[in-house]
């Protein structure tokens, strides 16, 4: 059992060096960039995670909280651009051809009916929506939301996403300043509460908008923009 225990406590202590050592690197700055780019048109790459962890190392000097900030910021900005532009050059075709009892498809359906009733600001909420980001910016691309206005909504959803991010971890480091490990914890379930929250609020605005009587549903293509 002690040396379980011991070689536990090794392992953890050689995870913390490593973390430390990563999150000292200027290198750490050009890696949260590139996930968050990914991340803005391929989903599955945890760039909350990155930014969080970043955040939580910050409380104790390093990486730079401000630069953490700005280029996850920037990061998200160019991916969801990326995303927009993927949808703008043959998104219509792409989203046509998903199940229509799928959940992709589902979130398209919702992501259509956003940016026709609140046009940008579907785009700042779906940014802290897991999947919800890259439906918005694929069919805002699809339908050919304004790229000017486009530009607009998502500079500041990424600047929301990347300052909220950042501190998330930054509040967790500091809370836990001598263990790190727990400091992404807090900053993690923090992160997972927010995005609790907005999936009910959502769920339950889907569910009272699903008791209204249903419109007559219009060939994906260019909608209207409010």
């Amino acid at each position: 059992m002690a040396g379980a225990a011991a070689h536990t406590s090794i392992t953890t202590m050689d995870l913390l060096d490593l973390l430390h050592e990563t999150m000292s690197s200027p290198w750490v700055y050009l890696a949260i960039f590139a996930i968050a780019v990914l991340d803005g048109f391929f989903p599955v790459v945890p760039s909350e995670t990155a930014v969080i962890t970043a955040g939580v190392f910050a409380a104790s000097g390093a990486p730079y909280l401000p630069a953490v900030i700005l280029v996850a910021a920037a990061g998200a900005l160019v991916g969801d651009h990326v995303s927009y532009a993927i949808g703008r050059s043959g998104g219509t075709r792409l989203l046509d051809r998903l199940p229509p009892d799928g959940r992709r498809r589902a979130a398209i359906e919702w992501a259509r009916r956003g940016i026709a009733t609140r046009g940008g600001l579907i785009l700042t909420v779906a940014r802290y929506v897991p999947g919800g980001r890259t439906a918005v910016t694929l069919t805002m691309g699809a339908v050919h939301y304004p790229r000017r206005r486009f530009l607009a909504f998502d500079a500041l959803a990424a600047g929301s996403w990347g300052l909220y991010s950042a501190l998330v971890g930054y509040v967790g480091g500091l809370a836990f300043e001598q263990d790190p490990l727990r400091g992404l914890l807090l900053g993690l379930g923090l992160a997972l509460t927010v995005t609790l929250i907005v999936e009910v609020v959502r769920w339950l605005r889907n569910r009272r908008r699903s008791a209204r009587p249903a419109p007559v549903t219009e060939p994906l293509g260019r909608t209207p923009v409010r």
